[in-house]
């Protein structure tokens, strides 16, 4: 009975709880909805398994007696804003999946140096023709993980200073060189 009896308290444990809890479903679910836009339905839906229960526990703390205490209301609030925040910090951090990067470059001697060397670091490189405003591009695609977008693009910007760079999401991909 007393564990009943903290739910309906105004206490700042109560308080603490609801925003803390808050936080942490939020952030579960904005992972979630990432592993499964990613195809991982089968992780995502054991995440939702307990988002849900944190979700029910949370909510239905704020709405007994929320008339009484607004103060809880307004704790929720600002919890699920900041769950947001934490759980698209997180999501760049973890970094699931796939990206398509292109880089669009003038073609002389540099680009050639460029494909080089992010061969040498595992990074599949397909060059094309392009053709710019200004004369003759070539247009490189790689197809990466996303953990790995950054030394990608630090490699390029090393190494050409005046590249176009893209960064697409990519769902799925068949076929082609990913450094595993």
């Amino acid at each position: 009975m007393d564990f009943l009896n903290f739910f309906l308290g105004s206490s700042i444990w109560v308080y603490a709880f609801i925003f803390f809890g808050k936080i942490v479903e939020v952030t579960i679910a904005t992972v979630r909805i990432v592993l499964i836009n990613r195809g991982e339905r089968l992780i995502g839906s054991l995440v939702a398994l307990a988002e849900v229960l944190l979700w029910i526990i949370v909510t239905g703390t704020v709405l007994i007696g929320f008339q009484k205490d607004i103060i809880k209301v307004l704790v929720f609030a600002v919890a699920f804003a900041t769950g947001n925040y934490i759980g698209s910090w997180l999501e760049e951090k973890l970094a699931f999946g796939l990206c398509s990067v292109q880089v669009i470059v003038n073609e002389d001697e540099s680009t050639y140096r460029l494909v080089d060397k992010l061969r040498n670091e595992d990074f599949g490189v397909t060059m094309m023709d392009g053709k710019g405003k200004d004369g003759k591009r070539q247009v490189l695609i790689l197809n990466l993980k996303r953990k790995r977008i950054d030394q990608a693009i630090k490699i390029v910007q090393d190494n050409v200073k005046e590249a176009v760079i893209t960064v697409s999401d990519v769902k799925v991909a068949y076929g082609g060189y990913l450094k595993k």
